[in-house]
This record gives structure tokens, C-alpha cells and sequence, in this order.
């Protein structure tokens, strides 16, 4: 009951389609939206992936999220655009964006695309990927409540911020860049809480500003790389709240605490045509060059390969759909919880 499973990346798929199909979302909503977390946990982003479903679940439940969101889009321009998403799913409003700065930048060679009134996006990999996969360059940005320390402080201000940028690559995968600013995802935290197990101590303050190895003593996270980390996370946040009339930082609703109470969060979504600039017409072949030499590069030690961005995660993928996608104890009892609830059927291989 207590050992690690391994489930396969279709059972998941349904299981959490199921269940949010149980709470009013149309089922190619679900679908898209269920898929894509168990997209994030084959890459190995468990912080982001399947294992987020049961808060998800939570909200809609509670009210915070709405299953079927009206979102109002409007053109502000050529290039630019606002998407108010209603306070729908994350994954459904970001996706919504991510269309509209493809089709944008298609027609006029850039898409902007500022969002408001959101929730939990996830992992933000999934949308510049959609951009890469159309041919163009991706630039995605997000924010979260105060889980990070500013650079000389101890006490939480910005939140993780994470930024993507991606890019098509002839013959394979996009490459792609998707990174928080903070030294951790807070919902790495919130895994080791759940799983009872210990932390690096370059992660966290506790509540002293002392660095700890205690999940449950962790106060807020260290910024990624000190100052650098911190100040690439406060120009996120100007994207994502400034430039959205979005809550910012401390102003923002908790994403775990009270489940009814609305995130209204922001997002910036950006697609480049490339063939608007002089290498457009070999970029994903050159970007492809670029990539093949990166992983050609002599490594330190022969068993960690120079890699290109992104490639450590699509191996994650492949070993995951083979080995099955890891399920931690906590987060299987999780899953047993919504499954009685919502009268839905476990996922095979979980009991």
C-alpha cells in the first residue's frame, strides 16, 4: 500500500479526465487539461504535473476555478491582445492565449498576448512548445504568490515566476527553455510535505532565515542564483501583473489556503515568426545545428552528456513511457480520495 507506483501515462490521462468531466468541464476541455499534467509528469516536472489534479480538483470544487469559463478576448492591435480568462483552468486560459499569439504572429509576425484573471496555469513548457511546434519562437512568462525570498531578505515576496522561451528544431523536438527564477517550485515543497521526506538545504529559510532540510519548517524559498534570480523574477512579475492590472506578489491570493478565494493571476504569452528576420528561412535547420553541436561538446565526466534545453526531459519521457510515471504514496491516497468522492474508477495499477 505504502510502495511507490508506476502508472501508465494513458490511465492517468483518464483518470484525471474523469474526475474534472465529474465537476462540469466539457470533456475536450478535460481531456486537453488532464493530459497535459500527465505531459508534465512523463518530462519528469513532477512538481507541476499529475500530482497538482487533486488542488485542481479542489478549487473547481470550491468555487475558485469555473469548470466552463467565459473568457472575453479583445485586440488591442496588430500584435497585441487581453484575454480575460474568466477564472477558468489555468491550463484552458494559457492555452486560449497561446492560440491567439499563434495566429497573430502568423498573420503580422509577432503575438502578445496579456492575461488576467487566471488560476494555476502549470507548467508553462506546455505552451512554448505549442509556439515551437508551430514554427515560431516562444516567450511565456507567469507569476504565483509570495513563495521567494528577495536577494539579501529571508522573508517571501515574489513567487517562482518561471519563464519559457523555445524554439522549433528540424528533426526532432522543439529546443526549450523552462525554468523557475526561485532555487525550487514551492509545489516541490508541497510534494516532500505530503511524501515526509527531507530537502536540500540550498532550497529554503525557514522562519529564521536559516537554511533547512525540514519541508514543514520551510518559511519561504531562495531565489535562483541570489540576485539574478530575484531580479529576473521582479521583471516577470512586471509582465505578468503590472502590465495585466494583476495583483502582484504579496497581493496575490495563496494558492494553497482558502480553495474559494479567486488567484486572479496573469501570464504574458509571446510567438516571433522568424521568417520575419534574415535567418528565417534555415532557422530550425540552424537551430537543429546548434543543438547537435551543443550535445557534440567534450562533458566532465562521460556520464552527464552536454545536453541542448529540453533534452532532459524528452529522455525523462521515453524511460516514463516505458517505466510508467511515478506515484508517491501521499499522491495515491490523494487519488483514492477523489476516486471515492466523485465516483470515478482508480487508475489501473494503483491498489
Amino acid at each position: 500500500m505504502n510502495a511507490m507506483k508506476y502508472l501508465t501515462a494513458e490511465g492517468l490521462a483518464d483518470w484525471g479526465a474523469a474526475c474534472l468531466e465529474k465537476l462540469g468541464m466539457p470533456a475536450d476541455d478535460a481531456r486537453f487539461a488532464s493530459g497535459s499534467l500527465v505531459q508534465t509528469s512523463l518530462w519528469g516536472i513532477d512538481s507541476h504535473g499529475i500530482a497538482r489534479m487533486p488542488h485542481y480538483l479542489g478549487r473547481i470544487e470550491a468555487g475558485s476555478i469555473e469548470p466552463v469559463a467565459m473568457m472575453t478576448f479583445e485586440e488591442t492591435g496588430p500584435c497585441t491582445g487581453t484575454l480575460d480568462g474568466g477564472h477558468g483552468l489555468g491550463l484552458l486560459v494559457c492555452r486560449r492565449a497561446t492560440q491567439e499569439a499563434i495566429s497573430m504572429a502568423r498573420a503580422n509576425g509577432l503575438g502578445f498576448i496579456g492575461v488576467r484573471e487566471s488560476s494555476h496555469c502549470g507548467a508553462i513548457g506546455l505552451y512554448g512548445r505549442m509556439i515551437a511546434e508551430a514554427g515560431m519562437v516562444g516567450i511565456v512568462m507567469t507569476h504565483s504568490d509570495s513563495f521567494v525570498a528577495p536577494h539579501h531578505g529571508y522573508k517571501k515576496f515574489l513567487g517562482t515566476n518561471p519563464l519559457c522561451l523555445s524554439a522549433p528544431c528540424a528533426g526532432g523536438p522543439p529546443v526549450c527553455l523552462d525554468m523557475a527564477t526561485s532555487a525550487a517550485a514551492w509545489n516541490a515543497i508541497m510534494n516532500a510535505r505530503r511524501e515526509k521526506r527531507p530537502i536540500d538545504a540550498s532550497l529554503a529559510y525557514d522562519e529564521s532565515g536559516a537554511p533547512t532540510t525540514d519541508p514543514e519548517a520551510v518559511a519561504c524559498l531562495r531565489a535562483m542564483g541570489g540576485h539574478k534570480g530575484y531580479a529576473l523574477a521582479f521583471m516577470i512579475e512586471v509582465f505578468c501583473a503590472s502590465l495585466n492590472a494583476a495583483p502582484w506578489g504579496p497581493n496575490i491570493t495563496p494558492m494553497y489556503g482558502d480553495y474559494s478565494a479567486r488567484r486572479h493571476l496573469g501570464s504574458f504569452v509571446g510567438a516571433i515568426d522568424p521568417g520575419r528576420f534574415a535567418g528565417g528561412g534555415n532557422f530550425a535547420d540552424s537551430v537543429a545545428a546548434l543543438a547537435a553541436c551543443a550535445r557534440s561538446q567534450q562533458p566532465i565526466d562521460p556520464a552527464n552528456p552536454v545536453l541542448a534545453p529540453g533534452d532532459d526531459q524528452y529522455a525523462c519521457e521515453k524511460r516514463r513511457r516505458t517505466e510508467g510515471i511515478p506515484v508517491e504514496p501521499g499522491l495515491a491516497l490523494q487519488i483514492r480520495e477523489w476516486c471515492a468522492r466523485l465516483n470515478v474508477a482508480e487508475p489501473a495499477g494503483l491498489s
